[in-house]
């Protein structure tokens, strides 16, 4: 493996990375209603695990309220279930043909317990970051390069690394921003 292929491959890899704690800020609300949180939750349909948003459409009435439309209504009730054992804090609402959601105001407490787990996601990240270092410096000794190139190869990996953990930390800080703000 060449020198242009390990650093295509890293970035490649820690932008997946850094997409991926994209993704999961997306589950955790803000006290607004966001159809995404329920990106996580699966509901048992005719034996089989699905996800939510291939049994129902999940719609946004008003600002703090979250309604989920199955595509056949034998399913509600495992809808409903799955949304209450999925711990996002939500009590579901159902009334035969839909489920409303109404998003509780987040108190003080549930904010500070928000942010611990968008650090815990951010200490994730960081580590599928550090795991993806680790496996490019072992690519850059397997290449057998010459001593300055592979010199060159590791710094380059670092600074790509330190920039990928800035992203990181960007994110977690515009996070909690976000959660802290009422």
């Amino acid at each position: 493996m060449d020198t242009e292929m390990i650093t295509l491959e890293v970035t490649e890899k820690l932008d997946k990375a850094v997409e991926n704690l994209d993704k999961k800020f997306a589950t955790v609300r803000a006290g607004r209603a966001n159809p995404s949180s329920l990106d996580g939750v699966m509901a048992e349909y005719y034996g089989v695990m699905t996800p939510l948003k291939q049994l129902a459409t999940i719609s946004v009435p008003e600002a703090r309220q979250l309604l989920i439309k199955p595509f056949d209504k034998s399913c509600l009730g495992a809808i409903e279930k799955a949304i209450l054992a999925s711990n996002l804090g939500y009590n579901p609402g159902n009334d035969g043909e839909t489920i409303r959601i109404v998003i509780p105001e987040l108190t003080e407490d549930r904010r500070r317990e928000l942010v611990k787990q968008v650090k815990a996601l951010c200490e994730e990240a960081k580590v599928s970051v550090r795991n993806i270092r680790h496996d490019a410096l072992e690519d850059v000794k397997k290449a057998e390069l010459p001593e300055d190139v592979e010199k060159s190869m590791e710094n380059e990996i670092q600074e790509m690394v330190n920039d990928a953990n800035k992203k990181i930390e960007a994110k977690f800080k515009e996070k909690e921003q976000e959660l802290l703000t009422v």
